[in-house]
């Protein structure tokens, strides 16, 4: 899944792979959390979850 978010939106916004600890999982873009397994209990679908505008929302309400 990281090479897709590298290749899918690296160019448009500043793209940073933090290692974690205990199987947690986000995903933020430009400071905003959009994505985490550990307040969802699952795992991320690139469509569903990381692949679409931010403006979209990124699968996590809110």
């Amino acid at each position: 899944m990281a090479e897709r978010i590298f290749e899918e939106f690296g160019t448009d916004y500043r793209v940073e792979l933090v290692p974690g600890s205990g199987g947690v999982f986000e995903v933020e873009v430009d400071g905003r959390l959009v994505f985490s397994k550990k307040e969802t209990g699952r795992h991320a679908d690139y469509d569903t979850d990381v692949g679409a505008p931010p403006e979209v929302g990124l699968g996590m309400a809110g």
